[in-house]
């Protein structure tokens, strides 16, 4: 038998999938257990450092099942390639290697339809690597992106499969957690770039946008409305598209909220985040909130995708629409932050324009799921303690 490789959509159609296939990641014990392949359903993975392999082949050769087909992963290829031929010498028949290593799992776009008609087609972008979404909007041959990551080639190539030029791209907020696309897609195709407050005295070179705010397409199609929500930021922003659907980016998530102390400014911040809490908890109760993260795959519907009405939403958050006193919402906050990864400062400078990184500093920084929800972070690790 040969060793064979496989790409980052293979294994996430494997995975949704059900097949029988045992994940093995080579990488060392602190990189597997800060970021690590995950599925909408329970799977088997092993983590057998590399270094094991070469130590201890025969030791590290006997953990792994011989009747099942293996997947191996690594860092960059190369250790996940030798792995394989080490298990191929031992007998085993059925072993492949992922492509690129598990940036490609960290930058995979899988796209789903959220809305199709004879006007327009919405779609949402499920980055698993980052517990991510972002969005496109297409009416004729126009499209409109919201919050894309740097996999910009897979937004342009979307849109050309879809017969659309991108026209312009939105950010719901200046990203701490992962370096966002729509600066490059503007340079790389003439789309307008629009963003909130967030980005004023950067080099960002946005558009500004102003509350109540109408886009539209050049041809019909339906309306996106610009809805001002400091909160996570001073500048974050959400978009109502045909009264219908509202991207909300870190505002409001189908679980929890978006934390406000990313900034340095809890306290500020979190008074912004009540009022704005209190302002999108009066929208129309039917609008489908398209988050710009989950916590985990329990939250998608049956189709893997994430959207959910306003009023389950904010039933589902009980806990934090049910405050009604300032005070009282800034203490729940405060209870429930985590330290935010130090990444995150220098993902912003990137996402201001303010710093250039190469392509593996860029690699680096934006691997890892996103740490931007205001969770029941104090209870939870109160429970862990009993």
């Amino acid at each position: 038998m040969t060793l064979s490789s496989y790409d980052a959509k293979d294994l996430f159609q494997w995975l949704t999938d059900k097949e029988d296939i045992l994940v093995l990641d080579v990488r060392n014990e602190k990189d597997f257990s800060r970021f690590q392949v995950e599925s909408p359903y329970p799977f088997d993975m092993l983590n057998i450092s590399y270094y094991d392999f070469m130590e201890l082949e025969d030791a590290s050769v006997t953990k792994v099942p011989r009747e099942r087909a293996v997947r191996i992963i690594c860092a960059k290829e190369g250790s996940a390639k030798y792995v394989g031929e080490i298990l191929i010498q031992h007998g085993f028949k059925d072993v492949g290697y992922l492509t690129g290593g598990i940036k490609t799992w960290g930058n995979l776009l899988i796209p789903k339809v959220i809305h199709k008609s004879e006007t327009y087609s919405l779609y949402q972008f499920i980055r698993p690597g980052k517990a991510a979404c972002s969005y496109g909007l297409c009416s004729g041959t126009e499209m409109m992106l919201f919050d894309p990551s740097r996999n910009v080639d897979f937004y342009i190539n979307f849109a050309k499969n879809n017969n659309c030029t991108i026209i312009k791209t939105f950010e719901t907020h200046l990203q701490a957690d992962y370096i966002s696309g729509s600066r490059q897609i503007a340079e790389q195709t003439g789309a307008d770039f629009f963003g909130g407050i967030d980005f004023d005295g950067t080099k960002a070179g946005h558009k500004a946008v102003a509350d109540n705010e109408i886009h539209t397409f050049s041809q019909g199609g339906p309306e996106v409305k610009v809805l001002c929500t400091p909160e996570h930021t001073p500048g974050s922003l959400c978009f109502i598209i045909d009264n219908s659907h509202m991207v909300s980016g870190d505002t409001v998530f189908i679980r929890s909220i978006g934390r406000p102390d990313l900034g340095g400014q809890v306290d500020q911040w979190a008074g912004l985040l009540f009022k704005t809490i209190q302002k999108v908890a009066k929208l129309d109760g039917k609008l489908i909130v398209l988050p710009g993260h989950y916590m985990d795959w329990n939250e998608a519907d049956e189709n893997l995708t994430f959207q959910l009405p306003l009023a389950l939403v904010t039933k589902r958050n009980q806990e934090v629409f049910s405050i009604t006193e300032e005070k009282d919402f800034i203490q729940y906050i405060k209870a429930n932050m985590r330290t935010q990864p130090p990444e995150y400062a220098l993902i912003r400078l990137a996402n201001a324009n303010e710093e250039q990184y190469d392509l593996a500093k860029q690699e680096e920084l934006d691997l890892g799921k996103n740490e931007c929800a205001a969770t029941t972070y104090a209870k939870t690790q109160a429970e862990a303690k009993k």
